[in-house]
């Protein structure tokens, strides 16, 4: 378990965008016979990487043993068993470099499903996942993050049914899995429902509380009463994001109708359409700028919103995973922001004056390394936009 000394700790999730040759799973279809071992073998120098920049906690991708619970492929249910060796090593070196690891389950992984075959297979890929992390010799704060899921037209129905297959899970799953308040269906509130009838921990997520609280819950004490899920001696740890603030570039395909009447010189303009750029009248798609949506995360975090929060939770203690877009970048550039904006917070997750020069140094490369992963987070209520036709 953490020692209660040691400083909070900043979070990523998955993929290292500023190292962009580490490869963070093994992503062969299944005719390539990929393997845990492999994928495990790509994270070690990821590893190293997170120790060389001080980042001591990562999210696992949840994928890192491909195929390992696909029903029609049998041949590969073995993998986390055959990888035993392995996941001890992986595990003995993460615990040596004082990285705390966690799964985030995809939204597919779903407990409150009105089927229960996918309840069933949800609960067969948490196992798996759950046994990686045991085999890997972790303690508690080694968790699987989950939601409550789908509303299926019956809101407190299927809130229950969480509650369902909980007890179906075995107890090594009910031993990592904690539950996160969500963006658009399940608020803190119904989180904490959930728990005092399962015990369940909570994972407090920052964004996802602006975003759903019907109940109009005080966030000072909604956090201290999911922090309180926890056990003693076993450190929480919380999601953090910035919303997206700028224009979304949506495309949208160009129906033959509408080039036709582009080159007839009859088109007529949308009402309120902003184009990124003017449109050629033989163009098949065009790019809609469009306002944000508020569920999405930022690709930075906003250090003055961070700040902000983190006196708000003055004297509580609690990990952090940054979820902004560019991942492991993010946080380079959150250090020395609270270093310069906030050092009373900077001091919170051991950042003092004595790192300037090595944080400077990050935040110069940012310049040229900064990116942006364009996929949807996993727990992210607006999914990548789609093209659409007009």
């Amino acid at each position: 378990m953490t020692d209660p000394d040691h400083p909070l700790r900043l979070g990523f999730p998955v993929k290292v965008m500023g190292r962009p040759e580490l490869k963070t799973q093994d992503t062969r279809r299944w005719q390539k016979n990929p393997h845990l071992k492999c994928s495990l073998e790509l994270l070690d120098p990821v590893l190293d990487y997170l120790r060389s920049e001080r980042l001591d906690m990562y999210r696992l991708s949840s994928d890192i043993a491909p195929y390992a619970t696909h029903p029609d492929m049998p041949q590969f249910h073995a993998m986390v068993a055959d990888s035993d060796a392995e996941l001890r090593a992986f595990g003995a070196k993460a615990r040596d470099y004082g990285i705390r690891l966690s799964f985030h389950p995809s939204q597919y992984v779903l407990l409150n499903a009105p089927d229960p075959a996918l309840t069933h297979k949800s609960i067969w890929d948490l196992a798996s996942q759950a046994e990686m992390l045991d085999r890997m010799g972790l303690d508690d704060e080694a968790v699987m993050v989950t939601h409550v899921g789908g509303v299926y037209g019956d809101h407190a129905a299927s809130r229950a049914r969480w509650i369902a297959g909980w007890e179906q899970c075995p107890a090594h799953v009910r031993r990592r899995l904690v539950l996160e308040n969500d963006d658009i269906r399940f608020s803190a509130a119904d989180a904490l429902w959930i728990h005092e009838r399962t015990g369940v921990r909570l994972i407090f997520d920052y964004q996802h509380f602006w975003c759903l609280n019907p109940e109009r819950l005080d966030m000072r004490n909604t956090l201290e009463r999911f922090l309180a899920t926890w056990p003693a001696g076993v450190r929480p740890k919380i999601h953090f994001s910035s919303p997206r603030t700028e224009l979304r570039e949506i495309k949208q395909k160009i129906t033959p109708t509408a080039r036709a009447a582009a080159r007839a010189g009859t088109a007529k303009p949308r009402k309120g359409e902003l184009l990124k750029a003017p449109v050629k009248a033989t163009a098949r798609v065009k790019t809609v700028l469009r306002p944000p949506v508020w569920t999405g995360h930022a690709d930075f975090t906003n250090p003055f919103e961070f700040a902000t929060f983190m006196r708000m939770a003055e004297g509580l203690v609690f990990d952090v995973m940054l979820e902004g877009k560019s991942k492991d970048l993010s946080l380079l550039r959150l250090r020395p922001d609270l270093l310069r904006y906030a050092p009373d917070v900077a001091a919170r997750f051991g950042i003092t004056a004595a790192d300037h020069a090595a944080l400077a140094d990050d935040e110069a490369l940012l310049d040229e390394a900064a990116a942006a992963d364009e996929d949807a987070d996993v727990d992210e209520g607006q999914g990548a936009d789609a093209v659409e036709a007009v």
